[in-house]
């Protein structure tokens, strides 16, 4: 059996280190990989059977599930990855009175960054205007040219405005939603049972591992697998928002459902979910029966 891995150009995703480093062919999977412009996109390749297993923020995969998607969330991977920037510093309610009346860059409608934005603006009583962009490639053009005064998505784009932009990071990302799903590993039902996706797991929760106890090796095999940026940059971007695990502790789950009312409020979700349509628990819970490890942080170098 072949699994069909859709996943995102993000540098602290674990697929980058099992592809760099060969980590489910060395467990004797066939493997192929599919790359996407954002999480609602394989959601779509998931619900179609055009994928097996995807790196999804939780939100898009819920909708997807509300729309009768047969897909479940089967491990974490990294909690509070969405990063505000603008494009001047500022503190508290500084970061509010700069973006009113402004234009907000953001990954694809639906996204996980999407929907904390949009909840923030609205908690806040900012009128601003989010622009979706098909691609989080597209974004730093876009605050580039002007066409956008503010950004929200990954560590890895907030990096890149910062570096090469000289935005300011507006806010932790702690402070936008704590503890919130940035992605986990979203399977399609009839995988739920397999050995393959307890392989799956089990690797998955090594690279996890991996980036915490020696990020500099997964920084370097990430920068090799994308091409396009340096080990340094994937580095910053690791430790901008340093929690990686597999485990799907109680504070996780808790977060990702505080999510159900806001999408349907924004009317990203057709009707209500409990945690069993969102979650299958089983497998990570054996292949992870500790604590987790979000809180940990990176090794020094």
């Amino acid at each position: 059996m072949r699994i069909r891995i859709g996943h995102l150009s993000t540098v602290y995703h674990t697929a980058l280190l099992m592809r760099g480093l060969r980590l489910l062919e060395r467990r004797g999977l066939r493997v192929s990989w599919r790359l996407f412009g954002g999480g609602p996109a394989i959601v779509e390749a998931l619900s179609r059977g055009e994928v097996d297993l995807g790196y999804v923020g939780l939100p898009p995969a819920m909708a997807g599930i509300a729309r009768g998607a047969p897909i479940r969330c089967v491990a974490g991977g990294h909690v509070e990855g969405t990063v505000l920037c603008i494009r001047a510093g500022g503190r508290g309610e500084e970061v509010f009175a700069a973006l009113r009346g402004g234009r907000i860059g953001s990954p694809p409608r639906g996204s996980i960054h999407d929907i904390i934005i949009r909840h923030l603006l609205e908690r806040r009583g900012v009128a601003a205007e989010v622009v979706n962009y098909p691609w989080a490639d597209f974004i730093p053009l876009a605050f580039e040219a002007g066409e956008v005064d503010a950004a929200v998505g990954t560590p890895a784009l907030a990096t890149l405005l910062v570096r090469e932009h000289g935005a300011a990071i507006a806010l932790p990302p702690a402070q936008l939603w704590p503890f919130n799903p940035s992605y986990g590993i979203v399977a399609r039902e009839e995988m739920l049972h397999t050995e393959e996706l307890r392989t799956f797991v089990e690797v998955h929760e090594e690279a996890s591992n991996l980036i915490r106890s020696q990020p500099g090796k997964a920084a370097r095999v990430a920068a090799s697998v994308l091409g396009f940026v340096d080990a340094g940059f994937a580095l910053r971007a690791m430790e901008l928002s340093p929690r990686y695990c597999a485990a799907l502790p109680p504070e996780y789950v808790e977060s990702t459902m505080r999510f159900v009312p806001v999408m349907r409020r924004l009317g990203y979700l057709s009707r209500r979910l409990g945690e069993r349509d969102v979650f299958f628990r089983e497998i990570v819970e054996e292949v992870h029966p500790e604590g987790h490890h979000y809180g940990e942080g990176l090794r020094r170098r």
